[in-house]
């Protein structure tokens, strides 16, 4: 996984809809594969085009308007990713170039799931995040702070997550960061004393 920047720039697009689904961020017809790759141009498609089939663009979705089309922060509203648990969503978002999302809130699976595939989802309240509209945006992951509007705002985030993103780290990843620690642990000492392994395993 590439490692979030430091210090992340852009154009944020305001998608500000509530109870965005993963069945709009990415349809179960545009799934055509059982990879990652190639989901980019199926994401959004309900409202990204007026006919999904011949690809015809509606010029009105805010990833269509020439201030957008490269932008790597989205906004929105409340509940973003609500729905199934298809990882697919998040990997069309991040095909597409999205490396983070700064909505009201997040379902709790495709908050995990943006954290485990290198996009950083950020919960800041909602008259924060009209504030900022449209953008740009910067966000300063180390800081842990957005700055947009005129105006500097602080999130918070977990520190496993944020280590993660910070590093491009996946959960095995993260695991073998305490590789040393792991193979000090012998079998001899969980025989010894199988007390603290059972602690350590709780």
């Amino acid at each position: 996984m590439t490692p979030f920047p430091n210090t992340l720039t852009s154009a944020a697009a305001p998608l500000m809809r509530d109870n965005i689904d993963t069945d709009t961020i990415i349809p179960s017809r545009e799934m055509r594969s059982t990879g990652r790759d190639g989901l980019a141009d199926g994401m959004f498609a309900p409202w990204r085009y007026d006919d999904a089939d011949a690809r015809i663009e509606n010029p009105q979705f805010v990833l269509n308007q020439p201030a957008f089309r490269s932008a790597t922060i989205l906004l929105s509203g409340a509940n973003f990713g609500c729905g199934s648990s298809r990882e697919h969503a998040v990997w069309a978002l991040a095909e597409w170039g999205i490396k983070a999302i700064i909505a009201e809130s997040f379902a709790p699976i495709f908050h995990g799931n943006c954290i485990r595939n290198g996009i950083l989802p950020i919960t800041l309240p909602r008259d924060v995040i009209d504030g900022i509209a449209p953008g740009p945006v910067t966000i300063d992951l180390s800081a842990q702070s957005v700055i947009g509007g005129g105006a500097s705002h602080a999130f918070d985030i977990d520190a496993e997550a944020k280590q993660m993103l910070m590093k491009g780290l996946d959960a095995i990843d993260l695991t073998m960061e305490q590789d040393r620690a792991i193979g000090s642990w012998t079998m001899a000492d969980r025989a010894a004393r199988p007390w603290v392994y059972l602690a350590k395993a709780g």
